[in-house]
């Protein structure tokens, strides 16, 4: 690529002048102020996921717009194949700004709306900047909108859809490889270990299965958000009263979102509370948050009890993916869980921004709408990509290391519990010190002081009823 190759302008206007705008592209005026405004970050770093959500609504709005006679059906149509291109792809290098810009994303509306503009223009066989568009950005493609109402009602598009299409089912997976798991191993019986120190004997099954329950309530708690996530703002315009938005706009819209989409998304029951607020998308990230703590527990459960193999816990096998070091030879890592361990701890992260981010603004308008929805979106994609990978490169390989595990149960001191009701705690407790004292184990203590027979110990204590 030749960086000196020389760009070439074209001239477009709004209501402070003339901008230059590079001849290929078909954002206009006020993109091209804001790709200059502000330089912050990686250009583009707006999600792809909101400006789908944008031309979904555009199209949504276009068609109620000419039900209610207040748009031609030849502009209706080319807005309508417009945003069927930005849907299908095809003009993601269209969208240039970064997040980092006004706080209700007025500018990324306006970007949409250039894009659907120009680029009509250029499908009625004219060329970019040969004269004023048949579509206009803000009469046409934004009719009977605000930026405000827009933005919102494209993050609760982009948050339901994200969670619809590619978080939920992940989260299933695991969840059903954890259950699968926990029947499988229903009869190996290991120690159980509280304080990181031996307890009193649990199944391996009965171990997974506390992890499934988390994964299965977790999974809930965000199903629980959907419906708060289901309001759409879109009819609300700049402050929520429906100020130049025709009777039964709303409804209409949404109905056209409900095609387009397959989710059941209905008219906000308080459409000030939605532009003003962001309350929706709060709950539902604490519901990802609780998934992301679920797993930092389960992760270092998995990867404590795969330690080893020779000098840690060693109970569990774990897949072999990758070599571990560059110097130690042979040195496998349970590297799944590390990764998952870290992309939990963003989402905890992420979790803050987007608390902090949703009680900022003052009075009708909330002002870190592209931040909450740009932490959103990250937090669902590295969740589902992270589950996926620990479920399939980790979880569903997982195998018991029987011997160890016998090993491990019977060396512990905490089966002396099960002689509790029969010679009291005192003595109980005297077997398990001399046992530990001496490293012997607690049958021999039992009979070396005289408070069991061997025959007697074997019939109190047997791991597989302590379960």
């Amino acid at each position: 690529m030749n960086k000196n190759k020389k760009i070439k302008y074209r001239v477009e206007k709004d209501i402070l002048g003339v901008v230059k705008v590079p001849i290929n592209k078909y954002w206009g005026a006020q993109t091209e102020r804001s790709r200059k405004n502000f330089k912050i970050g990686p250009e583009g770093s707006m999600p792809i996921e909101i400006i789908y959500a944008f031309a979904i609504l555009k199209k949504a709005a276009a068609m109620t717009n000419f039900n209610l006679k207040k748009l031609s059906k030849k502009k209706q149509k080319l807005i309508s194949m417009v945003c069927d291109e930005i849907i299908d792809g095809k003009l993601d290098s269209q969208f240039p700004l970064v997040i980092w810009q006004t706080g209700s994303g007025t500018q990324t509306n306006m970007n949409v709306n250039e894009v659907i503009s120009n680029r009509s223009h250029v499908l009625m066989g004219y060329e970019l900047g040969s004269g004023n568009c048949l579509i206009h950005p803000n009469d046409d493609v934004n009719m009977s909108q605000s930026s405000n109402d827009t933005f919102s009602t494209a993050m609760h598009i982009a948050a339901f859809k994200i969670l619809k299409d590619k978080t939920i089912p992940s989260i299933e997976f695991l969840k059903k490889l954890l259950k699968h798991k926990s029947i499988l191993f229903k009869n190996i019986v290991k120690i159980g270990r509280t304080h990181l120190m031996d307890a009193t004997p649990i199944t391996l099954g009965q171990e997974f299965s506390g992890y499934a329950s988390q994964i299965k309530h977790g999974l809930i708690s965000i199903k629980n958000t959907l419906d708060y996530l289901s309001e759409l703002s879109i009819g609300g315009t700049a402050v929520g009263t429906g100020l130049n938005a025709p009777k039964g706009y709303d409804i209409q819209v949404i109905d056209y979102i409900k095609k387009y989409t397959g989710i059941p998304f209905r008219v906000a029951n308080n459409k000030f509370e939605l532009i003003a607020a962001h309350d929706a998308i709060v709950e539902s990230h604490a519901s990802i948050k609780q998934i992301a703590v679920s797993l930092i527990k389960i992760s270092n459960d998995i990867r404590l009890s795969a330690s080893g193999p020779r000098s840690g816990i060693g109970e569990i096998y774990l897949p072999e993916n990758e070599p571990g070091s560059s110097i130690m030879p042979g040195k496998i890592n349970p590297t799944q869980c590390e990764s998952i361990n870290m992309v939990c701890t963003q989402i905890i992260g992420n979790d803050l921004i987007i608390s902090m981010a949703g009680s900022s603004g003052n009075y009708e308008l909330n002002v870190c709408k592209p931040l909450i929805i740009t932490k959103f979106l990250e937090s669902t994609k590295l969740l589902s990509d992270s589950i996926n990978s620990f479920s399939s490169l980790c979880v569903k390989g997982i195998k018991p290391n029987y011997n160890r595990i016998k090993e491990l149960l019977y060396n512990s001191l905490m089966l002396v519990t099960a002689l509790n009701p029969h010679i009291g705690y005192e003595k109980s407790a005297e077997i398990a010190r001399s046992a530990y004292i001496n490293n012997t184990t607690i049958k021999e203590e039992s009979i070396r002081l005289g408070y069991l027979t061997d025959n007697e110990f074997e019939k109190l204590v047997d791991p597989s009823k302590m379960v």
